[in-house]
């Protein structure tokens, strides 16, 4: 009986371990700094971008830029782990195909996410300074950049 109940014992005991093993994350989660509804204009350009807060993993967001009333572009995006659980951005220019940009650094204010094989972007860069959402693509150099330097929305 006391090898019994010794027994039992020990296997809870290791199978808590490794619940608690597989219940860490495959991949560190989305940046909730990112959330929210975010615009830049100047004049009558205008560029509005919209994060959900992260929940089971995953980050919804949205696109959209123009000129006074005309829509030049648009996007939906999606931050979550791919099949590997590597966090990535995943684009979907004007509703095209989704484009994957795995992660390639982290801090607590940055992300940058890239895909040498895309033609361009290949990389896309969030980083927070303050209240502002900057986001910027480019080469994976860091050449023909672009940038934006979103305030949050009202």
């Amino acid at each position: 009986m006391r090898r019994t109940t010794l027994l039992i014992a020990t296997l809870a005991l290791c199978g808590g371990a490794a619940m608690a093993q597989q219940a860490k994350p495959v991949a560190e989660g989305p940046p909730g700094w990112m959330a929210g509804c975010w615009i830049e204009q100047s004049g009558q350009k205008w560029t509005e971008e919209c994060w959900t807060p992260p929940r089971a993993g995953t980050m919804l967001g949205s696109n959209r830029a123009g000129e006074g009333a005309t829509l030049n572009s648009w996007e939906a995006a999606q931050i979550f782990p791919d099949a590997t659980g590597r966090l990535t951005y995943w684009a979907s220019p004007d509703g095209g195909t989704r484009i994957p940009f795995p992660l390639a650094s982290r801090t607590a204010t940055e992300l940058v996410f890239a895909n040498p094989a895309h033609d361009y972007p290949q990389r896309i860069r969030y980083w927070r300074d303050g209240a502002t959402l900057n986001a910027e693509i480019s080469m994976l150099d860091g050449t023909r950049p672009m940038r934006w330097h979103f305030s949050a929305m009202r």
